[in-house]
This record gives structure tokens, sequence and C-alpha cells, in this order.
């Protein structure tokens, strides 16, 4: 209840920040950005877009990956047009796809560009069941493993820019607490649902998607520690985005539930700003493995914080990203594979 109530008062944390501050106001005091090389998926739109936007005013390179380049284009013009000096790069990338991950990747390396900052931000919500190309339920396939495999591929490029400059990078993924919805075993289910919609539930697939962003976090921030690498990774949850509500009813009762949900939900700016926060905030210098909502470091759920949960969720992502092996899940057994 008091967490609640923090919430909607917007009452700031130990960072300064809390639920009603925006992606500019927490960047207000961020380095100069004008050396730094950012790529954020899922931008043309929505919380993306206004992660862009502000990042580009703080002087940041930005670099678009987006399967819709018309969209893409659109969503540069909109910043170029705001600040003229932005330079932003627009690429090719369908994140369900491993093939069009390891293109976007190899395109990328032949520009020669440093990446300083890695926001995995795209995500889809599948109302209904279909399967990827590689055979992965499609909100697990762009929600989590697409991003699995652009972190790894992009990693020795992030570790070699941070020993070059002496910038630390910084990885942030971007779940959600509907990551505590999901219960059961993970890779079964996973299993379950790339075989056959039987078993498929819309919200349940979204939050195993999200809770595998949070154990992602988990598991890559112990490996990156590891091997010293000057790079950290961290999770944020946005909060959820106002949008325009259509209303079919009048009445007390009605407008009551209105307000009520127009104190709960962010605007879009406000939405961005953990984001922005996590990527940017001298604060968070060698952070890593953490959770952010509203700014400030927050607890996952109790199955988003078990390490050998993220450990079994790892090793079964590497294996269906595996240029040489097929993944063939069985529920029963939890997960096998064959080479092709």
């Amino acid at each position: 209840m008091l967490e609640t109530l923090k919430y909607l008062i917007g009452s700031t944390g130990v960072s300064g920040f809390g639920s009603k501050s925006t992606a500019e106001e927490v960047t207000e005091t961020c380095p100069d950005l004008r050396s730094i090389t950012v790529i954020i998926t899922g931008a043309t739109s929505g919380i993306g877009a206004e992660t862009a936007r502000v990042l580009a005013k703080r002087g940041a390179r930005l670099v678009l990956p987006a399967r819709n380049l018309k969209a893409a284009e659109e969503a540069k013009a909109r910043i170029v047009s705001e600040f003229p000096e932005s330079e932003i790069i627009v690429m090719a990338l369908d994140l369900s796809s491993l093939t069009s991950v390891r293109n976007f990747v190899s395109e990328l390396e032949s520009l020669n560009l440093p990446v300083n900052i890695l926001i995995n931000n795209a995500g889809k919500f599948a109302h209904e069941h279909a399967i990827s190309e590689d055979g992965i339920e499609m909100t697990f396939a762009t929600n989590y493993l697409g991003h699995f495999l652009l972190t790894k591929l992009l990693l020795n490029t992030m570790m070699k820019t941070a020993k070059q400059t002496g910038v630390p990078g910084r990885i942030v993924n971007v779940s959600s607490s509907i990551h505590g919805w999901f219960s059961g075993d993970m890779i079964r289910y996973i299993g379950q649902i790339s075989r056959s919609k039987s078993q498929y539930d819309a919200t349940r697939a979204y939050a195993l998607s999200k809770l595998a962003n949070v154990l992602h976090t988990k598991e890559l921030a112990q490996r990156l520690k590891q091997v010293d690498a000057n790079v950290t990774v961290n999770c944020v949850h946005p909060g959820i985005v106002r949008t325009r509500l259509t209303r079919e009813r009048e009445g007390l009762i009605t407008d009551l539930v209105f307000f009520l949900a127009s104190k709960l939900l962010k605007t879009i700016p406000q939405a961005a700003a953990t984001t922005c926060y996590v990527a940017t905030h001298p604060r968070l210098l060698n952070i890593s493995g953490k959770y952010f909502a509203d700014c400030n470091e927050a607890w996952t759920s109790k199955l988003g914080s078990n390490s050998n949960e993220a450990a079994k969720l790892w090793a079964a992502s590497e294996i269906m990203v595996s240029k040489h092996a097929k993944a063939v899940f069985d529920p029963l057994s939890a997960f096998d594979y064959h080479h092709m």
C-alpha cells in the first residue's frame, strides 16, 4: 500500500527520481553523449522513440535497427527535425529471425562503429499464436531470444569499445513487472508453445518473455564480471503507458475508474525515464545485474532472482541460437536438440 501511494504521488527514491520523472529530467546531468554510440531496438514508436529522441538531444549517435524501415526513417526524420545535428543510422533487423540478427551485426561490424550502449527495448504482445522461422514461439523469439543473440554477438565490440575509450559499456534490457505473473517450468512451457498452440496463453507467453529478460540480465552480469569486462547490464520496468482510452458508458463510477487509471498509468516521457536513467546516469557506474523501476532499484519476482533458473535458461538459449543445431523441445524432458 505504501509503495502504491509513493507511486501515485511520484515521490522520489534514493536516486532523486520517481514515477513522475521524465526521460529529459533524468538525463539533464548525464555526461556529454556526443562521443557515445547507442543501439536502440524498437525505437520507431512509443517508449523506444522517446528514448531515442532524448538520447539524440543529449548528443548521442543512434543506430536504429527496425523491421519496418519506413517507420524507422520517419522516426529518424522526426528527431532530425528537432535536433538537426543528430547522427542517426537506420538498419534492417527482424528480431524474430536469428538470420536477420546475424546479418544486422555483420553489417554493423562492416561500418566499424563503436558500440557504447545497447538498449534491448523492442517487444510485442502476440494475441494469436505464431511460430518464428527458427521454430520458436513468436513472442519469446522477438522479446527475448533475438535480443539474447544480438547481445551475444555485440559483446566483443562493446568490450573493445570500452577498452579503447575507457568509457564503460552499458546494456539495458527492457522487461516488465508482468514478469512476476509467470510461474512454473520455463523451459517446458517454451517447448510446449513452440510445438503447438494448445497450451498457448498470450499473457503467460508475454510474462515468460519478460521473465527471460530479467534472468538474461542476471546471468549475463555474472559472466561479464568473470571476464572482468568493463560492461554492465541492467534490467528495467518502464511502467504501463497511458494511452487514449475509449469509454462506452458515462457516469460517476466510470469517471472514477478512468480517473484512477489515469493516475496509475504513465505518459511516454515518464515511461522512458527509467531506461534513460539506467543507460546514462553516472550514479550507476559499475552497477550491474540489477532491476530498476521508477528510476530506482526494485525487487524482481522470486523466480526472477533464481540463479539456477538463469543458468538453465542461458544453456537452453545457447542451443536455440546455435547455427549448427535445430532446437527440438520435449516438454517431458526439458529440452533436447538434434544436429542438422
